[in-house]
């Protein structure tokens, strides 16, 4: 998955990723010669007292030195550009995709899970290939160049070689095999704690409510403490690394002086070369505690590559059709003709059967009781789900044939739970239509029973909004997503219960500016209050999934007991006459 991701993300940067390793090839190139270099002055410029032989070579290795650093800087300025555009392009998939799924697939993941994946999972994958780029391209050429220059200075003594190296690469691998589960587990753990943070932030009024600090801060405390203990299970192993190299480095040190000066004193080594022998063991073990280094991140990074491949490989359930009908006649007519929907692993159907016709000019609403499926059914208009089996048609086609952009400029959805944006009123109201006038805007809120309270704010439409509308009231917040839909003009109104958080004078008025406002447009409403949705041209009585009564208020008052049990249930037998 980690080399499949690289690979395919990095791809358009073949040009500086070839420039990069250029100069990590040159710099590294540089770096072994030195050694050989100061070799020559110690025994051919030392030894012998020969101060011009020095300043020349000594020169020579300045230059070197020069070059080395250049290089060593443009590969490492190059390295960051490619890998932070790597991390870009991969967060804007990730982005991409989770934005092109339906309710479904955002369910099945979670939005902590897609936040860390899109957030913490990406960095991980993008610290590894800048790592790559700076340290792994030249741990190779650094490794396999030391071992040649040594075998250049001595090759008796570079049969320690064959038992360091073949050591460090066992320690590494069986390091690395113990972290991978470890770095699968913590990210898992980063999920929950996003989890838990993200219920507590939003549901901070229901914790005070019912004086449930305590709870939650124990509950955060346990998530907190197993990525703790996990993090420090990690830790443990890491930093074990390091002493067990640096162990092997200092003893490969030792040996190669203790053999060196064998070889000195029998004359069958310079000085000099063991000085270079000595500077290229430490390269090569260098090199090998870089791709250490490196090793270390790779599992964390795999686990990080493999769920961000499983956001990628994941395909909306909601298809945007192969050859979408952009064009439709824009009247309004909605129907649903026979839909079922159920929910994948689930035992039974949410809807099941459901025909239901809406026309231009008419309000048609649904009530039943909760959990028999009215939310889901409206959903199912805007494509947030489709359909199991059956059709749902707009103006006579097929929503699954249609482009999504035309369903948007069609339908108007009002959802249960109003969400605002970070912003202004403006910005908000502006949201489904950026070319919508102030004096639009000031219609709609009027309609929406929202002008008042928005002139009464000191910078009236450029007020500002908190994230989720958290600085205005849950009324405050249904009006301005109504007007938001009011300033879009569509041919279908979607209302999902969104009347509930206001009072009944403020809901009464803002039916009676609607009625006028939506007379030629399709009206759909979903609804628990009955006084909402009483004078309804069409009332749909919903029961576990399945139509179980149409007609009006007095209709199904006379001959419908679920809607009876209802409507008995909110008001007396008089006011419901």
């Amino acid at each position: 998955m980690l080399i499949r991701l690289l690979r395919a993300y990095l791809r358009p940067y073949s040009r500086p990723i070839a420039l990069l390793v250029g100069l990590q090839l040159v710099s590294t190139l540089a770096a072994l010669y030195l050694p050989t270099l100061n070799a020559d002055i110690i025994d051919d410029g030392v030894v012998k007292g020969d101060t011009g032989y020095i300043l020349q070579v000594g020169g020579v290795m300045i230059g070197i030195t020069l070059v080395q650093a250049l290089c060593s800087i443009g590969a490492v300025y190059y390295g960051s550009r490619t890998a932070m555009a790597f991390g870009r392009d991969v967060r804007a998939a990730v982005f991409d995709r989770v934005q092109s799924f339906s309710a479904r697939e955002v369910g099945q993941f979670g939005a902590p899970s897609l936040i860390t994946r899109t957030t913490n999972d990406v960095q991980q994958v993008q610290m590894l290939a800048l790592m790559s780029f700076t340290l792994m391209v030249a741990a190779p050429i650094m490794c396999v160049g030391g071992i040649i220059m040594a075998l250049n200075q001595d090759v008796p003594l570079s049969g320690l070689l064959l038992a360091v190296i073949p050591l460090l690469g066992a320690v590494v691998l069986l390091l690395v095999r113990s972290l991978r589960p470890k770095f699968r587990s913590m990210q898992t753990r980063i999920d929950t704690v996003n989890r838990v943070l993200r219920e507590q932030i939003t549901g901070i009024r229901v914790i005070r409510a019912f004086v449930k600090d305590d709870h939650e801060q124990a509950r955060f405390a346990k998530a907190n403490g197993d990525l703790t203990d996990t993090a420090l299970q990690v830790g443990r192993l890491m930093s074990f690394m390091f002493p067990a190299v640096m162990l092997v480095v200092n003893v490969s040190s030792v040996a190669v002086l203790w053999f060196g000066a064998h070889r000195i004193d029998n004359g069958g080594m310079q000085i000099g070369a063991l000085t270079a022998f000595l500077s290229y063991l430490m390269q090569i073990l260098m090199s090998v505690m870089m791709a250490t280094f490196m090793f270390m991140m790779v599992p964390r990074a795999e686990v990080c590559a493999e769920r961000i491949e499983e956001v990628l490989g994941t395909s909306s359930s909601v298809v945007p059709p192969a050859a979408p009908i952009t064009e439709v006649l824009r009247r309004g007519n909605l129907e649903l003709r026979d839909v079922d929907f159920r929910y994948p692993g689930a035992e039974a159907s949410v809807l099941r059967g459901i025909a239901i016709t809406a026309r231009p000019g008419e309000t048609t609403a649904v009530i039943g009781s909760t959990g028999s499926g009215k939310s889901t059914l409206l959903g199912l208009v805007p494509r947030l789900f489709d359909a199991t089996s059956g059709q749902v048609l707009l103006d006579g086609v097929d929503v699954r044939e249609l482009a999504p952009e035309t369903i948007a400029e069609s339908v108007g959805l009002v959802p249960q739970k109003p969400y605002l944006f970070s912003g202004t009123v403006a910005s908000n109201l502006r949201y489904g239509r950026p070319d919508a006038t102030d004096e639009e805007l000031w219609h709609a809120l009027e309609i929406a029973q929202a002008k008042d309270f928005v002139e009464e704010l000191a910078e009236g439409l450029d007020a500002p909004i908190a994230q989720g509308g958290g600085n205005v009231s849950g009324g405050q917040r249904q009006r301005l997503a109504i007007a938001r839909a009011l300033v879009r003009q569509p041919d279908v109104y979607l209302f999902d219960d969104s009347f509930s958080a206001l009072d009944y004078a403020t809901d009464a008025r803002l039916r009676k500016a609607l009625a006028r406002e939506t007379s030629d447009a399709t009206v759909l409403i979903v609804a628990q209050r009955v006084s909402t949705i009483r004078d309804a041209d069409r009332i749909i009585v919903l029961d576990e999934g399945a139509v179980v009564g149409t007609g009006t208020h007095h209709e199904l008052m006379a001959d419908n007991p679920t809607y009876r049990e209802i409507v008995l249930s909110q008001l007396t037998e008089q006011e419901a006459a």
